[in-house]
C-alpha cells in the first residue's frame, strides 16, 4: 500500500496505544496523521484482558468507549484464595463514590483492538500495513521534521512521530534512548520471574462461584500466583477467530511457573496447561479428584503464550530528532501484569499526549517558533506515572511472592501465613476493600 509523502503526525503501531492515539488526535481536531504498522493485520491474540476505571474514563473523554462497553464484561471484585479456602475479596462497588465507571471491563486485547480499530474506520481513517520503519533522519530541508524510511523503500516525512511500536520498538532504538529497569536488573523474587497464559474450555463445564463472570479470582500456594478470569461465551467469536469454533464458556487462565520448573515452552500445548492448573490451580478446575468433586480436564485451548515478569522504562519519552518523538505504551515502559496495569497505562500515554501535541500544532500555527514546554511537561508527567505504576506492580509481586516456609527454627510461621491471615482479618473491613478496589481503579495514577 503506498505511503502519503508528508504527514504532521505519524503513529507507528497500531496496537492499543497506537489505536487510541488516533482517536485522541482526531477528537481533538488533528486529522493529518497516518498510522502505520508492521504486520499484515491487527493483533489475534488475547493477551491484556482488564481495562480499569481511570482508563474507562480516559476513553470517554474522546468519545471512544462505546464499543467496548457495549462487549465487555463489568467486573464485580476480586478474590484471593488458598487452594481450599478463600482469603479476601474485594468488590468494585465503592468505585461508585468516584467514577462514572466504577468497575474494570474485563475484555480480551484483541475484541478492545477491534472496538478500537472499528471506531477509527468510523471516522474514515486507514491502518496503514505492513509497514515497518527501518531509519529516521532528520530533513535537511526543513529542522523541524524528520524523515522516516520503511521497509519497501518509501518515505514518510513527519513532524511529530509518536512510537507505539511496542517494547521491541524501532522508533526507541533508532531514537538512541535507552531502556533499563529504573532501579536493579529484578527485585521479585525467581518465583514469580516467568508467567503462562491460556485460553481454554473445559469438559464437563465447571461450575461453582469461581466461575461466574465479573469476578476476578487469584489462587495463591506456595511457589505460585494463578489466574482465573471467567470471559463466559461473549468473545468466543473473536477469540476463535484463527481456530475451531466453540460454544462453551471460555476461561482465561495464567500462572507464574517456578525456575525449577524450567523454561515454559514458547506456546504451552494443553498437556502442558493442563498440569498446570492440576498443580496450581483453584479446586473447581482441576481433574484432580481428590480436589474437586466433579473432575473437570481442558477441552479446548483457544491460545497460549509464555512472558517474563521483568521491568524496563525509556530514559526518556520524549526527544527530537527534527520532528519531536514520543514514546508511549511499551515502548516507553514494561513491567509485571500484576494488577493489569499495562495496557491501560499505555491506552492513557497515548490519549493525553496526542491532545498535547494537538495544542502544540495549533501553537505552532500561530507561532512557528513556539518552544516545546507543552510537550516537555506531558512527556515528564508520563514519565513519572510509569515510574508509579512500575513501582506499584513490584510491590504487588512481593506480597504475592511471600512462601510458605518458615522464616526460622525460632518462628514456625512463613510470611506467606502472615500475609493470608492479615488479609482474612482485615479483608472485612470495608476501608481495607475499598483501597484495594481503589490501586487496581488506576484512579490515582492517571
Amino acid at each position: 500500500m503506498s505511503l502519503p509523502e508528508n504527514t504532521t503526525v505519524l503513529i507507528v503501531g497500531a496496537g492499543p496505544a497506537g489505536l487510541t492515539a488516533a482517536l485522541s488526535l482526531a477528537y481533538h481536531g488533528c486529522r493529518d496523521f497516518v498510522i502505520a504498522d508492521a504486520t499484515v493485520e491487527g493483533q489475534n491474540a488475547s493477551r491484556a484482558y482488564s481495562i480499569n476505571s481511570a482508563t474507562v474514563e480516559a476513553l470517554a473523554s474522546i468519545d471512544a468507549v462505546d464499543g467496548l462497553l457495549s462487549q465487555a464484561i463489568k467486573a464485580k471484585s476480586i478474590r484471593i484464595a488458598s487452594r481450599g479456602s478463600q482469603i479476601f475479596e474485594a468488590k468494585f462497588d465503592p468505585l461508585k463514590k468516584y467514577s462514572a465507571y466504577p468497575y474494570p471491563l474485563v475484555t480480551p486485547q484483541n475484541v478492545t483492538e477491534l472496538a478500537l480499530g472499528q471506531k477509527l474506520k468510523n471516522l474514515g481513517v486507514r491502518v496503514q500495513r505492513p509497514h515497518r520503519v527501518v531509519g529516521m533522519k532528520q530533513s535537511e530541508k526543513d529542522s523541524r521534521i524528520t524523515d522516516v524510511s520503511f521497509e519497501d523503500g518509501q518515505i514518510i516525512r513527519a513532524r511529530y512521530i509518536i512510537g507505539a511500536d511496542g517494547a521491541r520498538s524501532s522508533i526507541r532504538t533508532i531514537a538512541g534512548i535507552g531502556f533499563c529497569d529504573p532501579e536493579s536488573p529484578n527485585l521479585v523474587s525467581d518465583v514469580l520471574s516467568q508467567m503462562v497464559a491460556a485460553d481454554v474450555t473445559f469438559e464437563p463445564e465447571p461450575t461453582g462461584p469461581l466461575t461466574l463472570e465479573g469476578h476476578l479470582n487469584g489462587t495463591i500456594s506456595s511457589d505460585s500466583f494463578f489466574m482465573l478470569i471467567p470471559f463466559g461465551n461473549r468473545f468466543n467469536v473473536e477469540l476463535t477467530r484463527d481456530g475451531e469454533p466453540t460454544t462453551k464458556p471460555v476461561f482465561r487462565v495464567s500462572c507464574a511457573i517456578p525456575v525449577k520448573n524450567g523454561e515454559p515452552p514458547h506456546a504451552p500445548p494443553k498437556e502442558y496447561i493442563q498440569d498446570m492448573i492440576d498443580t496450581y490451580g483453584p479446586a473447581c478446575i482441576t481433574s484432580d479428584s481428590s480436589l474437586n468433586r466433579t473432575p473437570v480436564k481442558i477441552d479446548q485451548l483457544i491460545w497460549s503464550t509464555r512472558f517474563r515478569t521483568h521491568s524496563a522504562i525509556a530514559d526518556r519519552t520524549f526527544t527530537r530528532l527534527g520532528a519531536a518523538i514520543f514514546l508511549v505504551g511499551d515502548a516507553a515502559h514494561v513491567h509485571s501484569p500484576a494488577g493489569g496495569q499495562g495496557m491501560n497505562l499505555a491506552i492513557r500515554d497515548a490519549i493525553f499526549l496526542a491532545e498535547a501535541v494537538t495544542k502544540h500544532i495549533q501553537a505552532s500555527a500561530e507561532d512557528p517558533d513556539v518552544d516545546d514546554t507543552i510537550l516537555q511537561e506531558i512527556a515528564e508527567a508520563r514519565h513519572a506515572r510509569a515510574l508509579e505504576t512500575i513501582d506499584f506492580t513490584k510491590k504487588l509481586l512481593k506480597l504475592a511472592s511471600l512462601g510458605y516456609d518458615p522464616y526460622a527454627w525460632w518462628m514456625p510461621f512463613s510470611w506467606a501465613s502472615i500475609r493470608d491471615l492479615t488479609l482474612r482479618i482485615l479483608g472485612r473491613f470495608h476501608f481495607v476493600q475499598s483501597s484495594v478496589a481503589w490501586g487496581m481503579s488506576g484512579l490515582g495514577r492517571r
